[in-house]
């Protein structure tokens, strides 16, 4: 039988420098991996990058930081090889990259649809094909989608629109590498209090996010937190792999599908 726990494993996270990437990071490194590689986008995250990779090796595991912009297939491309040639074939690959746009359709340029397209979908089809190409048999694989497709809502259909192809992504990706023994999920959060959230949003849009969610009276800031999401990461990368092929929405009951 498959060995599907954490420990001595390689893990791969894009995105990985700080919030959410960096606490997924820091947890599974906890929880036994054996190396770790932190992707970060641009100079601007390298600080959090190179911080995250002091912690992971603290606790004892090798620890990799690699920059990238990973809107072309060839960055992804590079950043599976470099992985490999620094810590080994990964049997973890996590995929939280992601921007949002918070617009009228009617107000939204091309440019800003096309980066959208390329953030939010074209890096997440090209990170699952190099998932598939190299990952250990029986590996794991998990995209951060959005909560917003659930939603029945304006001014985010180039964001949500975009993530909205990782679901078929991830159940083709699932149906094609099963065979292999590869499971293949998505999880979408919702509204998150990290600094990723605070910029798209308004006064009162911020303030409605708060209250939404079913239980958002118990969190402490109203929204979904980092911590709450972690756990079924975790989850779905050891021993929740008979779960493949689904979209987990995680909001406490903000949407629902």
């Amino acid at each position: 039988m498959a060995d599907h726990s954490i420990q001595d494993k390689v893990v791969l996270i894009a995105g990985g420098a700080k919030n959410l990437g960096g606490l997924i990071a820091r947890d599974l490194a906890a929880q036994g991996a054996k190396a770790v590689v932190i992707h970060y986008n641009s100079a601007a995250s390298k600080a959090d990058a190179d911080a995250t990779v002091a912690a992971i090796q603290a606790s004892g595991a090798q620890a990799v930081a690699l920059q990238g912009d990973l809107t072309t297939a060839g960055a992804i491309e590079k950043l599976f090889a470099d992985a490999i040639a620094a810590v080994g074939k990964p049997d973890i690959a996590i995929n939280t990259v992601g921007k949002v746009l918070k617009k009228p359709m009617v107000e939204i340029s091309e440019a800003e649809y096309d980066e959208m397209a390329a953030v939010n979908s074209k890096s997440a089809f090209f990170f699952l094909k190099e998932a598939g190409r190299n990952l250990n048999d029986n590996g794991k694989v998990c995209t951060v989608v959005t909560s917003l497709l659930g939603a029945f809502t304006p001014f985010y259909a180039a964001y949500a629109g975009a993530k909205a192809s990782v679901e078929h992504y991830t159940r083709a990706a699932a149906k094609e590498f099963g065979a292999r023994g590869i499971s293949v999920t998505a999880v979408g959060p919702g509204p998150m209090d990290t600094p990723f959230f605070y910029p798209a949003e308004g006064a009162d849009a911020v303030a409605y996010h708060k209250t939404a969610a079913a239980l958002s009276p118990f969190s402490k800031t109203g929204l979904t937190e980092i911590e709450d999401v972690v756990p079924f990461i975790r989850h779905l990368v050891s021993d929740g792999w008979w779960i493949t092929g689904q979209t987990i929405l995680i909001n406490g009951g903000y949407t629902t599908k």
